[in-house]
């Protein structure tokens, strides 16, 4: 029986084109993934993986950054949302730079996207088999809290799902793959601190959400810690920024967007060796 390859993307807004790099050098040595959990721009960016288009990511990102209409404080004022859902899920996935989805949904990889229920405070894991018609699902992955509406999905509300879950190691490890590949958007070390956000008066209606929010940074933390062990004993491969780059959530800087991108690439070939010794075992 084939070993099943899982690949878990963390988010992290505009540090995501770190893992987008990561992403095409994969697809360019033909590293074979059977199943990705994304999570906010982990899913927003990695389904690129399943549809195939190299380069897309950081081409969009480069063209529209400084477009007002693609994301950032207009969008925010105009519509409520920092990602502007006309413009990121309409006019650039179907006119501007399509995605392919059909190749997507031909694809024999299983992408799950993650969200934040945030009535329940609880991660939920999206299985996106048809882009097209989860499209949603990605929006609400990458939905951040305060400067985004919840996106309603059959009632449910949802957020992003980094809240609940920032890097979905133990969820992936339940469906028992022999082999797992963690891509990171902050470099070794890096742990969270307590928020101090408003989150309880902001979303005083959903205190399960609040009580998720407020813990955000235990978790995060616990899961690195595990991350990190795992990594010792060569159970994971685990790739991750090799020097810190400065890179606001929303960059409009087109010169840090593609140096985070060329980081990816360049931590993708070196550890590219290593990936392929660690599949083959």
């Amino acid at each position: 029986m084939a070993q099943k390859t899982t690949l878990i993307l963390e988010g992290g807004a505009m540090r995501g084109l770190y893992s987008a790099g990561i992403l095409d050098i994969l697809m360019k040595n033909d590293i074979r993934i059977d199943e990705i959990y994304g999570v906010s721009a982990g899913a927003l960016f990695g389904l690129n993986y399943k549809s195939r288009q190299i380069g897309r990511v950081l081409r969009y990102n480069l063209k529209y950054a400084n477009n007002k209409n693609y994301m950032g404080l207009y969008s925010w004022i105009t519509t409520g949302n920092i990602m502007n859902k006309d413009f990121c899920f309409n006019k650039l996935v179907y006119e501007l730079d399509p995605l392919d989805f059909e190749t997507y949904k031909n694809s024999p990889v299983d992408f799950y996207a993650v969200v934040t229920n945030i009535k329940t405070g609880k991660p939920e894991y999206i299985k996106v088999d048809d882009a097209e018609k989860g499209l949603e699902y990605f929006r609400a992955s990458g939905s951040m809290p305060f400067v985004s509406k919840p996106v309603e999905i059959n009632g449910n509300l949802y957020l992003d799902g980094g809240m609940s879950d920032p890097v979905p190691l133990k969820k992936a490890m339940e469906t028992n793959p022999q082999k797992i590949i963690v891509v990171l958007t902050r470099p070794a070390g890096y742990r969270k601190k307590k928020p101090h956000l408003p989150f309880k008066l902001f979303y005083k209606n959903f205190p399960n959400f609040v009580e998720t929010a407020l813990s955000h940074y235990k978790r995060y933390n616990q899961t690195m810690d595990l991350i990190e062990k795992y990594e010792a004993e060569n159970k994971i491969v685990v790739l991750r920024p090799s020097k810190l780059m400065k890179i606001k959530r929303v960059e409009k800087d087109t010169k840090k967007l593609q140096n985070m991108y060329d980081l990816g690439v360049s931590d993708g070939m070196h550890k590219l060796d290593k990936i392929r010794d660690y599949l083959k075992d």
